[in-house]
């Protein structure tokens, strides 16, 4: 009997590396990335300064607008399809799995994606990362588009309404109050 439980306490991080791709994200260097610290890390080292900056900017960005975040992420920049497909992203710019980390891909290479992501990662660190289920789509999604500054004059259904939402209860609140009236929610 314990051997059939060691095997299937073996066999849990197999199942989920190979079914739930977005688990790589722990240690990409197991997808073939290349991390250059704890926080950065890229498939094409040619575009390193480039995500470098990305990155910083949009810390620096959501640091000073919305909220500092405690924890840097780790933000994975892919620039292939490869990638991509490794993390499980299929047609979105970006994923943030919990406080765990970002994906982008190679649509995502703009800051205001960056920054979307990031505050998702922020919203995470205060709020935990059950409220992602627990919470209002509205509030999740409409906050990151509304706040990165996401040129965009017009999101697809249900993203825009979700913008449009969070921009008439963000002006009720404000700035200072947003983390303790999004725990009523």
């Amino acid at each position: 009997m314990k051997r059939i439980i060691l095997i299937v306490m073996l066999s849990i991080p197999v199942a989920a590396w190979a079914f739930f791709k977005p688990v790589r994200i722990v240690a990409p260097e197991l997808a073939g990335l290349s991390c250059l610290d704890d926080t950065l890390c890229i498939d094409d080292l040619s575009r390193t300064r480039e995500a470098a900056k990305l990155y910083d900017e949009a810390l620096q960005f959501v640091d000073a607008s919305v909220g500092a975040i405690e924890n840097k992420p780790r933000v994975i920049f892919c620039s292939s399809d490869a990638c991509s497909e490794s993390f499980n992203l299929g047609n979105r710019a970006g994923m943030t799995i919990g406080t765990f980390g970002i994906v982008i891909n190679s649509r995502g290479w703009k800051p205001f994606y960056v920054r979307h992501e990031m505050i998702h990662h922020l919203q995470n660190e205060q709020l935990g990362m059950f409220a992602a289920w627990t919470k209002p789509k509205w509030f999740f999604e409409g906050m990151a588009y509304s706040l990165s500054e996401d040129p965009r004059s017009k999101l697809s259904e249900p993203f825009e309404q979700y913008r449009s939402q969070f921009e008439r209860w963000y002006t009720s609140v404000g700035k200072e109050r947003i983390w303790s009236e999004a725990r009523h929610l």
